[in-house]
């Protein structure tokens, strides 16, 4: 499959590194002063961009549309990460270029295919699906989900013979990570919100341990295992020892329990 991209940042290029590592030919189009990616983190953008030819185009300009739209002459799927208003004055919205192009496949990424125009990034995407808490995360939750259905949107498209249009939706690609807690497992005293001492969060001597005792078995061992009753809070035993200690001393027992570890 042939793929001409302009979308930026992060749910675009990942999608797109997973079809040109499948074999795709891609050309990503980029502003002239570039993806913003790129000055954020350049090695993930170097890593995500490896065989794909990166052409920047002024598009507010004659040459720079002519120049993209020669390359959408020959493409399967054309790629953007932009606001539908944004899309419509550079006459690259699907309509226009379905009209031009039967053949071409349309993708646009959106922040809320309910509010395509509004602006956002995945910290607020993340804040309005009410999964932040009172620090940034450790991941980027709705770029990367929005990858996922990015590229299987993709897929599906070329399996569908050409033509056709999608709109994926970082916001709305976060509703099966709500899911947990908008049914109450994951909620503040949820079975698996702090409800249950078996499965939790706890301070060690050194660092923190994350317990998975969920199975009754597990369980069953795990307090056997500790000397206490089943049901006892288990914060002031963990603190008695290293995390490795206890992530050693779990092993051995088969009981899920590993030490909490900063990200590579």
């Amino acid at each position: 499959m042939t793929i001409v991209t302009m979308a930026q940042n992060v749910p675009g290029p990942v999608a797109v590194a997973r079809l040109a590592a499948a074999g795709a030919v891609v050309t990503k189009i980029e502003a002239p002063w570039g993806d913003p990616l790129e000055g954020l983190c350049k090695p993930w953008y170097d890593e995500l961009h490896a065989g794909i030819a990166v052409i920047r185009l002024d598009l507010k300009t004659g040459d720079g549309i002519r120049s993209l739209t020669d390359l959408l002459g020959s493409a399967d799927v054309f790629m953007a990460s932009h606001r539908p208003s944004a899309l419509l004055r550079l006459g690259l919205d699907a309509p226009a270029l379905s009209r031009r192009y039967p053949l071409l496949r349309h993708l646009n990424i959106v922040g809320d295919t309910a509010h395509p125009d509004e602006a956002g990034h995945d910290l607020t995407y993340v804040a309005k699906a009410g999964l932040l808490q009172d620090r940034l995360p450790a991941t980027l939750l709705a770029d990367l989900m929005g990858a996922e259905r990015v590229h299987s949107a993709i897929v599906e498209m070329m399996h569908h013979g050409p033509g056709g249009q999608r709109v994926v939706g970082l916001f709305d690609a976060l509703e099966t990570l709500t899911a947990p807690l908008r049914h109450g497992l994951t909620a503040p005293g949820g079975a698996l919100g702090g409800g249950n001492p078996a499965y939790g969060v706890y301070a060690a001597q050194d660092a923190f341990i994350a317990v998975g005792a969920l199975e009754p078995h597990f369980r069953a061992r795990l307090y056997g295992a500790l000397g206490l009753a089943d049901g006892a809070s288990l914060s002031q035993v963990f603190a008695t020892k290293r995390a490795a200690d206890w992530e050693a001393w779990a092993t051995a027992l088969d009981i899920p329990l590993k030490a909490v570890r900063a990200a590579d």
